[in-house]
Protein backbone atom coordinates (compact mmCIF):
# COMPACT_ATOMS: atom_id res chain seq x y z
CA UNK A 1 0.00 0.00 0.00
CA UNK A 2 1.28 3.25 -0.94
CA UNK A 3 2.26 5.59 2.45
CA UNK A 4 -0.39 8.92 2.72
CA UNK A 5 0.67 11.32 0.67
CA UNK A 6 0.80 14.59 3.42
CA UNK A 7 3.42 16.96 1.45
CA UNK A 8 1.86 17.71 -2.49
CA UNK A 9 0.08 21.35 -1.63
CA UNK A 10 -2.78 19.86 -3.57
CA UNK A 11 -6.56 20.41 -2.97
CA UNK A 12 -9.23 18.09 -2.34
CA UNK A 13 -9.62 16.48 -5.95
CA UNK A 14 -12.41 14.73 -4.68
CA UNK A 15 -14.71 18.39 -4.80
CA UNK A 16 -14.06 18.68 -8.30
CA UNK A 17 -17.59 19.39 -9.39
CA UNK A 18 -18.11 16.62 -11.83
CA UNK A 19 -21.73 17.08 -12.51
CA UNK A 20 -21.39 21.00 -13.15
CA UNK A 21 -18.24 20.29 -15.65
CA UNK A 22 -20.49 17.87 -17.18
CA UNK A 23 -23.70 20.01 -17.78
CA UNK A 24 -21.51 23.14 -19.09
CA UNK A 25 -19.53 20.52 -21.32
CA UNK A 26 -23.22 19.63 -23.05
CA UNK A 27 -24.04 23.52 -22.97
CA UNK A 28 -20.88 24.22 -24.62
CA UNK A 29 -21.12 20.89 -27.42
CA UNK A 30 -25.27 21.95 -27.89
CA UNK A 31 -23.85 25.53 -28.88
CA UNK A 32 -20.83 25.47 -30.55
CA UNK A 33 -20.00 26.20 -34.24
CA UNK A 34 -17.61 25.02 -36.78
CA UNK A 35 -15.32 27.59 -35.93
CA UNK A 36 -15.23 26.74 -32.24
CA UNK A 37 -13.81 23.48 -33.33
CA UNK A 38 -11.38 24.43 -35.78
CA UNK A 39 -8.02 25.64 -34.37
CA UNK A 40 -8.13 27.82 -31.51
CA UNK A 41 -6.43 31.27 -31.04
CA UNK A 42 -2.83 30.21 -29.80
CA UNK A 43 -3.26 33.01 -27.22
CA UNK A 44 -6.48 31.52 -26.03
CA UNK A 45 -10.01 31.09 -26.85
CA UNK A 46 -11.57 34.85 -26.66
CA UNK A 47 -14.43 33.75 -24.65
CA UNK A 48 -12.04 32.18 -22.08
CA UNK A 49 -10.17 35.50 -21.90
CA UNK A 50 -12.87 37.44 -21.72
CA UNK A 51 -14.19 35.50 -18.34
CA UNK A 52 -10.85 35.44 -17.09
CA UNK A 53 -10.27 39.45 -17.45
CA UNK A 54 -13.80 39.63 -15.41
CA UNK A 55 -12.45 36.72 -12.31
CA UNK A 56 -9.25 38.90 -12.05
CA UNK A 57 -10.88 41.89 -11.45
CA UNK A 58 -12.89 40.67 -9.07
CA UNK A 59 -10.57 38.07 -7.35
CA UNK A 60 -7.26 39.62 -8.09
CA UNK A 61 -7.55 43.11 -8.20
CA UNK A 62 -6.29 42.90 -11.15
CA UNK A 63 -7.96 45.33 -14.44
CA UNK A 64 -6.72 43.88 -17.68
CA UNK A 65 -8.27 43.62 -21.16
CA UNK A 66 -8.69 40.05 -22.74
CA UNK A 67 -6.11 40.83 -25.44
CA UNK A 68 -3.66 41.09 -22.59
CA UNK A 69 -4.34 37.51 -20.95
CA UNK A 70 -2.25 34.35 -22.60
CA UNK A 71 -3.86 31.23 -21.45
CA UNK A 72 -1.32 28.29 -21.34
CA UNK A 73 -0.85 24.65 -20.18
CA UNK A 74 -0.71 25.87 -16.39
CA UNK A 75 1.68 27.48 -14.36
CA UNK A 76 4.66 25.05 -15.99
CA UNK A 77 3.51 25.75 -19.51
CA UNK A 78 3.65 29.45 -18.77
CA UNK A 79 7.11 29.08 -16.94
CA UNK A 80 8.46 27.05 -19.51
CA UNK A 81 7.39 30.18 -22.61
CA UNK A 82 8.40 32.39 -20.08
CA UNK A 83 12.13 31.15 -19.87
CA UNK A 84 12.31 30.06 -23.73
CA UNK A 85 11.60 33.16 -24.60
CA UNK A 86 14.64 34.71 -21.72
CA UNK A 87 16.99 33.03 -23.29
CA UNK A 88 15.74 34.18 -26.81
CA UNK A 89 16.43 37.80 -25.70
CA UNK A 90 19.54 36.96 -24.77
CA UNK A 91 18.92 36.46 -20.61
CA UNK A 92 19.90 32.83 -19.43
CA UNK A 93 19.80 33.38 -15.75
CA UNK A 94 17.19 34.01 -13.25
CA UNK A 95 16.83 34.69 -9.63
CA UNK A 96 14.61 32.38 -7.47
CA UNK A 97 13.19 32.38 -4.01
CA UNK A 98 15.31 30.12 -1.46
CA UNK A 99 13.44 27.97 -0.50
CA UNK A 100 11.33 27.14 -3.64
CA UNK A 101 9.09 25.01 -5.38
CA UNK A 102 10.97 22.55 -6.72
CA UNK A 103 8.76 21.81 -9.83
CA UNK A 104 9.81 25.47 -10.99
CA UNK A 105 12.99 25.32 -9.78
CA UNK A 106 13.70 22.15 -12.27
CA UNK A 107 11.32 24.17 -15.16
CA UNK A 108 13.52 26.96 -14.88
CA UNK A 109 16.94 25.04 -14.99
CA UNK A 110 16.37 23.43 -18.01
CA UNK A 111 16.03 26.05 -20.21
CA UNK A 112 18.51 28.34 -18.55
CA UNK A 113 21.81 28.29 -17.44
CA UNK A 114 21.67 29.47 -13.58
CA UNK A 115 19.31 30.07 -11.07
CA UNK A 116 20.48 32.52 -8.30
CA UNK A 117 18.98 31.78 -4.67
CA UNK A 118 17.77 34.51 -3.15
CA UNK A 119 17.07 34.29 0.50
CA UNK A 120 13.73 34.75 1.87
CA UNK A 121 12.54 35.93 5.51
CA UNK A 122 9.56 37.01 7.38
CA UNK A 123 9.00 39.59 4.86
CA UNK A 124 9.04 37.30 1.70
CA UNK A 125 12.17 37.77 -0.87
CA UNK A 126 15.24 39.71 0.56
CA UNK A 127 15.36 42.31 -2.01
CA UNK A 128 19.02 43.57 -1.30
CA UNK A 129 20.27 40.08 -2.20
CA UNK A 130 18.23 40.08 -5.03
CA UNK A 131 20.08 43.10 -6.51
CA UNK A 132 23.55 41.54 -5.26
CA UNK A 133 23.11 38.78 -7.59
CA UNK A 134 23.22 40.51 -10.70
CA UNK A 135 20.19 39.06 -12.45
CA UNK A 136 17.44 40.99 -14.47
CA UNK A 137 15.04 38.90 -13.57
CA UNK A 138 13.26 36.79 -10.46
CA UNK A 139 10.74 34.12 -9.38
CA UNK A 140 8.58 35.29 -6.63
CA UNK A 141 5.74 33.99 -4.73
CA UNK A 142 4.20 37.39 -3.06
CA UNK A 143 0.63 36.42 -2.41
CA UNK A 144 1.87 33.07 -0.26
CA UNK A 145 5.58 32.53 -0.51
CA UNK A 146 6.13 28.47 -0.98
CA UNK A 147 7.11 26.97 1.44
CA UNK A 148 7.44 29.40 3.89
CA UNK A 149 3.79 31.06 3.72
CA UNK A 150 5.24 34.53 4.30
CA UNK A 151 3.22 37.78 2.35
CA UNK A 152 5.81 39.89 0.94
CA UNK A 153 5.46 43.05 3.02
CA UNK A 154 4.23 46.20 1.79
CA UNK A 155 7.62 47.88 1.66
CA UNK A 156 9.47 44.25 0.56
CA UNK A 157 6.84 45.13 -2.22
CA UNK A 158 7.62 48.55 -3.36
CA UNK A 159 11.61 47.52 -2.94
CA UNK A 160 10.93 44.89 -5.55
CA UNK A 161 9.02 47.03 -8.26
CA UNK A 162 12.19 49.76 -7.76
CA UNK A 163 14.94 47.34 -8.17
CA UNK A 164 12.77 45.87 -11.74
CA UNK A 165 12.82 49.90 -12.70
CA UNK A 166 16.56 50.59 -11.56
CA UNK A 167 17.67 47.15 -13.72
CA UNK A 168 15.19 47.10 -16.26
CA UNK A 169 14.24 44.06 -14.98
CA UNK A 170 11.27 41.60 -14.67
CA UNK A 171 9.39 40.02 -12.01
CA UNK A 172 7.79 36.61 -12.37
CA UNK A 173 4.67 36.16 -10.27
CA UNK A 174 3.59 32.97 -9.73
CA UNK A 175 0.21 33.49 -7.84
CA UNK A 176 -0.07 30.06 -7.27
CA UNK A 177 -2.76 29.42 -4.34
CA UNK A 178 -4.21 33.14 -3.88
CA UNK A 179 -7.60 31.58 -3.72
CA UNK A 180 -6.80 30.28 0.13
CA UNK A 181 -6.49 32.99 2.52
CA UNK A 182 -8.38 32.19 5.89
CA UNK A 183 -7.85 35.03 8.21
CA UNK A 184 -8.99 37.82 5.76
CA UNK A 185 -9.32 38.90 2.50
CA UNK A 186 -6.40 38.06 0.06
CA UNK A 187 -3.69 40.87 -0.75
CA UNK A 188 -4.22 42.03 -3.84
CA UNK A 189 -1.49 40.66 -6.45
CA UNK A 190 1.48 42.09 -7.44
CA UNK A 191 0.69 42.66 -11.14
CA UNK A 192 -1.28 45.60 -10.30
CA UNK A 193 1.46 47.99 -9.07
CA UNK A 194 3.71 47.36 -12.32
CA UNK A 195 2.14 45.73 -15.38
CA UNK A 196 5.05 46.54 -17.42
CA UNK A 197 7.54 45.27 -15.15
CA UNK A 198 5.47 41.96 -13.75
CA UNK A 199 5.04 38.74 -15.65
CA UNK A 200 1.66 37.44 -13.88
CA UNK A 201 1.49 33.69 -13.65
CA UNK A 202 -1.60 31.53 -12.28
CA UNK A 203 -4.15 28.64 -13.35
CA UNK A 204 -7.05 26.88 -11.62
CA UNK A 205 -5.22 23.71 -10.56
CA UNK A 206 -5.50 24.20 -6.83
CA UNK A 207 -9.72 25.09 -7.45
CA UNK A 208 -10.23 22.43 -9.78
CA UNK A 209 -7.78 19.84 -10.73
CA UNK A 210 -4.25 19.78 -12.02
CA UNK A 211 -5.28 17.34 -14.81
CA UNK A 212 -7.28 20.23 -16.71
CA UNK A 213 -3.29 21.94 -17.56
CA UNK A 214 -5.31 25.13 -18.33
CA UNK A 215 -3.06 28.05 -16.94
CA UNK A 216 -2.72 32.02 -17.58
CA UNK A 217 -0.33 34.29 -18.22
CA UNK A 218 -0.79 38.62 -17.95
CA UNK A 219 2.46 39.93 -19.76
CA UNK A 220 3.79 43.41 -20.42
CA UNK A 221 3.51 44.72 -23.57
CA UNK A 222 6.53 44.43 -24.52
CA UNK A 223 6.71 40.51 -24.33
CA UNK A 224 2.85 39.14 -25.56
CA UNK A 225 3.68 39.05 -29.11
CA UNK A 226 7.31 37.30 -28.71
CA UNK A 227 5.12 34.61 -26.17
CA UNK A 228 2.30 34.29 -28.11
CA UNK A 229 4.60 33.23 -31.50
CA UNK A 230 5.98 30.61 -29.03
CA UNK A 231 3.28 29.16 -27.61
CA UNK A 232 1.97 28.75 -31.32
CA UNK A 233 5.35 27.32 -32.83
CA UNK A 234 4.99 25.20 -29.41
CA UNK A 235 1.93 23.67 -29.56
CA UNK A 236 -0.49 25.42 -31.35
CA UNK A 237 -2.54 26.66 -28.11
CA UNK A 238 -4.39 24.98 -25.62
CA UNK A 239 -7.63 22.34 -26.28
CA UNK A 240 -10.55 25.20 -27.21
CA UNK A 241 -13.53 22.76 -25.68
CA UNK A 242 -11.99 22.55 -22.24
CA UNK A 243 -11.18 26.81 -22.38
CA UNK A 244 -14.84 26.91 -23.43
CA UNK A 245 -15.85 24.95 -20.46
CA UNK A 246 -14.08 26.74 -18.07
CA UNK A 247 -15.52 29.91 -19.86
CA UNK A 248 -18.77 28.80 -18.68
CA UNK A 249 -18.03 27.82 -15.08
CA UNK A 250 -16.83 31.57 -14.53
CA UNK A 251 -19.54 32.88 -16.47
CA UNK A 252 -22.45 30.54 -14.21
CA UNK A 253 -20.98 31.28 -11.24
CA UNK A 254 -20.66 27.97 -10.28
CA UNK A 255 -16.52 28.74 -10.08
CA UNK A 256 -17.13 31.03 -7.09
CA UNK A 257 -19.28 28.14 -5.73
CA UNK A 258 -16.89 26.13 -6.22
CA UNK A 259 -14.26 28.40 -4.28
CA UNK A 260 -16.05 29.03 -1.52
CA UNK A 261 -16.71 25.54 -0.75
CA UNK A 262 -13.12 24.99 -0.72
CA UNK A 263 -12.09 27.76 1.43
CA UNK A 264 -14.50 26.58 3.82
CA UNK A 265 -13.24 22.47 4.00
CA UNK A 266 -9.32 23.66 3.14
CA UNK A 267 -9.80 26.04 6.83
CA UNK A 268 -11.09 23.34 8.83
CA UNK A 269 -8.55 20.72 7.73
CA UNK A 270 -5.85 23.37 8.31
CA UNK A 271 -7.10 23.65 11.26
CA UNK A 272 -7.03 20.13 12.52
CA UNK A 273 -3.77 20.36 11.14
CA UNK A 274 -2.53 23.34 13.48
CA UNK A 275 -4.02 21.51 16.53
CA UNK A 276 -2.39 18.12 15.92
CA UNK A 277 0.97 19.86 15.34
CA UNK A 278 0.33 21.65 18.61
CA UNK A 279 -0.81 18.50 20.57
CA UNK A 280 1.40 16.34 19.26
CA UNK A 281 4.83 17.61 17.98
CA UNK A 282 5.90 19.68 21.08
CA UNK A 283 8.68 22.28 20.17
CA UNK A 284 7.60 22.53 16.75
CA UNK A 285 5.91 25.29 15.27
CA UNK A 286 4.05 26.34 12.31
CA UNK A 287 5.15 29.45 9.93
CA UNK A 288 3.34 31.63 8.03
CA UNK A 289 -0.11 32.65 6.98
CA UNK A 290 -3.68 31.17 7.23
CA UNK A 291 -4.14 30.44 3.58
CA UNK A 292 -2.94 28.50 0.98
CA UNK A 293 -3.06 24.43 1.26
CA UNK A 294 0.14 23.42 3.41
CA UNK A 295 1.72 24.54 6.30
CA UNK A 296 5.58 24.77 7.36
CA UNK A 297 6.65 22.97 10.48
CA UNK A 298 9.64 24.00 12.21
CA UNK A 299 11.84 21.07 13.66
CA UNK A 300 13.45 21.61 17.17
CA UNK A 301 17.38 22.63 16.38
CA UNK A 302 19.77 19.27 15.46
CA UNK A 303 17.02 17.56 13.67
CA UNK A 304 17.35 15.90 10.50
CA UNK A 305 14.49 16.43 8.65
CA UNK A 306 15.52 14.74 5.58
CA UNK A 307 15.60 11.36 7.90
CA UNK A 308 12.49 12.15 9.57
CA UNK A 309 10.95 12.19 6.42
CA UNK A 310 12.42 8.74 5.45
CA UNK A 311 11.22 7.01 8.36
CA UNK A 312 7.62 8.59 7.84
CA UNK A 313 7.68 6.16 5.20
CA UNK A 314 7.93 3.59 7.72
CA UNK A 315 4.74 4.50 9.06
CA UNK A 316 2.98 4.83 6.23
CA UNK A 317 3.33 8.35 5.80
CA UNK A 318 4.81 10.69 2.84
CA UNK A 319 5.86 14.27 4.10
CA UNK A 320 8.39 16.80 2.26
CA UNK A 321 11.48 17.96 4.86
CA UNK A 322 12.32 21.17 4.47
CA UNK A 323 15.42 20.64 2.96
CA UNK A 324 14.15 19.52 0.10
CA UNK A 325 13.49 22.87 -1.39
CA UNK A 326 16.67 24.71 0.08
CA UNK A 327 19.50 26.07 -1.72
CA UNK A 328 21.66 26.58 1.11
CA UNK A 329 21.58 24.62 4.20
CA UNK A 330 18.93 26.11 6.69
CA UNK A 331 17.19 25.04 9.81
CA UNK A 332 15.06 21.94 10.02
CA UNK A 333 11.47 21.84 9.31
CA UNK A 334 8.59 19.57 7.13
CA UNK A 335 6.18 20.73 4.59
CA UNK A 336 2.57 19.05 5.35
CA UNK A 337 0.17 18.94 2.81
CA UNK A 338 -3.64 18.95 3.96
CA UNK A 339 -5.92 19.98 0.88
CA UNK A 340 -6.88 16.28 0.62
CA UNK A 341 -7.26 14.81 3.84
CA UNK A 342 -9.91 14.44 6.42
CA UNK A 343 -9.28 15.86 8.96
CA UNK A 344 -8.66 12.59 11.30
CA UNK A 345 -6.46 11.41 8.78
CA UNK A 346 -4.33 14.37 9.03
CA UNK A 347 -4.63 14.06 12.93
CA UNK A 348 -3.37 10.60 13.11
CA UNK A 349 -0.57 11.45 10.58
CA UNK A 350 0.75 14.09 12.21
CA UNK A 351 0.24 11.85 16.07
CA UNK A 352 2.55 9.58 13.91
CA UNK A 353 5.18 12.20 13.11
CA UNK A 354 5.48 12.95 16.97
CA UNK A 355 5.66 10.01 18.15
CA UNK A 356 8.88 9.56 15.45
CA UNK A 357 10.47 12.84 16.52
Amino acid sequence: MEPLQISEGAPDLSAFPRAAWLQAERRVLTIATARDLGYADPQGVPTLREALAGWLARRRGIAVSPERIIVTAGVTGALSLIAQTMRERGATSCGIEDPSADGNRRILGYWLDELHPVPVDGHGIDVAALEASGVRAVLTTPAHQFPTGVVLSPSRRRELIAWAERVDGVIIEDDYDSEYRYDRAPIPALQASAPERILHISSLSKVLAPALRIGWMIAPEGWADDLVRRRWATDLGSPALPQLVLADLIGSGVLERQVRRLRLRHRQRRDAAVAAIRDHMPGCRVEGIAAGLHVQVMLPDGVDDADLAQRAVSEGISVKPLSDYRFSPGPPGLVIGYGPHSSARLTAAIAALGRLL
